[in-house]
């Protein structure tokens, strides 16, 4: 089988998937020419990337778009939350970068993708839920729910600001939000019932 006829397989990969992995490229081509078929399929997806038709978004993962909020498909099981569901469910006009919660055991902090910076944090397994795919542009991402998201504010303990804060109680499904807070330490459930104690004693709510 030639170069080609490999390339026209792995481009219809890219065509079909907004994000594809090593793994998947390796399995189309096969050894040749003396290397083994992981090094030829590395030498084929450095080409794609030397000519810029594919773009690096995680370890092993690549898409044709440029798009850095694609990263969360490289980080799965991930979900994109925090900031970045508040700013996508217009709760907040602030502009944000992409921040992504994942359950896999990988360094946590500010990485660069595709000249943006990206923002990974880490959650246990037992929390990963309340999520759901939205489209975003021409694609499809997993965000946190706003309830999910409220409470992950609480957890990582970040600040909103009061009108978000606001914003974000009169749209959140209560009975859905203590549904989700069986899962949580008792201290997270206290934290969480203050925060609607305040906003319902407030005038503006």
């Amino acid at each position: 089988m030639g170069t080609r006829i490999y390339l026209d397989q792995i481009e219809r990969l890219f065509e079909k998937s907004p994000v594809v992995d090593f793994k998947s490229i390796e399995r189309i081509v096969r050894a040749r020419k003396g290397r083994s078929r992981s090094s030829y399929a590395k030498l084929m997806v450095s080409n794609l990337l030397k000519k810029g038709r594919i773009h690096k978004v995680g370890k092993g993962y690549y898409s044709k778009h440029d798009e850095s909020s694609l990263a969360v498909f490289a980080f799965r099981p991930a979900y994109l939350g925090l900031q970045s569901a508040l700013s996508y469910f217009g709760v907040w006009e602030q502009e944000t970068i992409p921040i992504i919660l994942t359950t896999k055991k990988v360094r946590r902090g500010i990485r660069q993708v595709l000249g943006t910076n990206v923002l990974v944090r880490n959650i246990g397994l037992k929390y990963f839920f309340g999520t759901k795919l939205v489209k975003e542009g021409d694609f499809y991402l997993p965000y946190a729910d706003l309830e999910k998201t409220f409470i992950d504010f609480i957890v990582f303990n970040e600040p909103i600001e009061g009108c978000a804060l606001e914003a974000l109680i009169k749209r959140v499904n209560r009975k859905k939000i203590e549904r989700y807070l069986q899962k949580y330490p008792k201290k997270i459930r206290e934290k969480i019932e203050k925060y609607f104690k305040r906003a319902y004693k407030s005038n503006d709510l």
